[in-house]
């Protein structure tokens, strides 16, 4: 017959086994949960616009945090008539159609660009309808020489969040 104090020890050896093995794998389910954000990809490349002569290349890469509204983007190019002298994200607009800027970007510009823009409720719902597009201005080209409409191109797929994103 075992004593009512051996039972106490197994009962208290067997919690404290449990909480050594499943404590971890709970601490780290929280810590991930809390940590992992979810993102969105967009991206477009660049087209002539405004009749333009120039054979722009390059492209907007841009990562959406929903939780935070932020859109992350660098952009590249190459082939314009000249230096950037503005660039907007305007919208909402189907490919070929025109709208106002929404967000007005900061230079000076200089290939690659990054940077970072809080999202309204309608500048989100333009991005995901594909309805918004980057238009990189020249001196020769003040109404815009290069568009880049963005889409994304994982089809709505979410992935985890940027490692760098505070």
């Amino acid at each position: 017959m075992i004593s009512a104090s051996k039972k106490v020890f197994r009962k208290v050896a067997l919690g404290v086994t449990l909480a050594v093995t499943v404590a971890p794998a709970a601490v780290s389910a929280l810590v991930s949960t809390t940590h992992a954000e979810r993102s969105e990809r967009f991206g477009g490349d660049f087209t002539t616009e405004h009749s333009a002569t120039s054979h722009p290349t390059g492209k907007v890469d841009a990562v959406f945090f929903p939780s935070t509204h932020e859109l992350r983007y660098t952009i590249t190019w190459d082939g314009l008539s000249g230096p950037v002298t503005v660039a907007h994200f305007h919208g909402p607009a189907d490919p070929g159609q025109e709208a106002d800027h929404m967000i007005t970007l900061k230079g000076p510009f200089k290939s690659p660009f990054s940077g970072t823009a809080i999202l309204t409720a309608e500048q989100e719902k333009a991005l995901h309808d594909g309805k918004m597009y980057l238009n990189l201005h020249t001196a020769a080209y003040p109404k815009g020489e290069a568009r880049a409409q963005l889409t994304s191109p994982y089809n709505g797929e979410t992935d985890h969040a940027d490692p760098n994103h505070t």
